[in-house]
């Protein structure tokens, strides 16, 4: 690669670098705006998404992929479950365990808000080719693979 080519591709990563950083910050006051919607802070919806997306899931598991310590998903779950949007059951397994579950009946408002999401997004996306589309999934997953890896380095750093 030349050093022209080494600097545009150098200036080209520090303009994704810098767009993924605008997208971020906007995906976050979404998601915040969607949870004051519903209720919740934005940690809290998010939290909640992780439960739905998961089923059943125990408190440990749900800081472990949230990156939160179990002191503050303890208060996660006291807030979903005073909300309405999920309930604390003994596994049936493992009396000893406790789950966390969803509500169903009681996520109608946020199911209506995630189809008019998907449907505002479908529509965004139809703009871009097959090929493409196959490009930016597989780059989403790397990133948010990348970033889960980042949030667990820096959640085991000291202070």
């Amino acid at each position: 690669m030349s050093r022209t080519n080494q600097k545009e591709r150098e200036e080209l990563i520090r303009e994704l670098i810098q767009q993924l950083r605008f997208q971020s910050t906007a995906t976050v006051f979404m998601h915040q705006a969607i949870g004051e919607k519903i209720g919740l802070n934005g940690t809290d919806h998010k939290c909640l998404e992780i439960i739905s997306r998961d089923g059943k899931i125990t408190a440990g598991e749900l800081a472990e992929k949230s990156g939160l310590t179990t002191g503050a998903i303890t208060g996660v779950i006291d807030r979903l479950e005073k909300a309405g949007y999920v309930r604390r059951i003994r596994d049936s397994a493992d009396r000893r365990r406790l789950l966390i579950e969803l509500i169903p009946e009681n996520m109608e408002e946020i199911y209506t808000l995630f189809e008019d999401l998907a449907q505002e997004s479908a529509m965004f996306l139809s703009q871009y080719t097959d090929q493409e589309l196959h490009i930016i999934t597989r780059f989403i997953k790397d990133s948010a693979d990348f970033t889960s890896g980042y949030v667990k380095t820096i959640t085991r750093r000291k202070k």
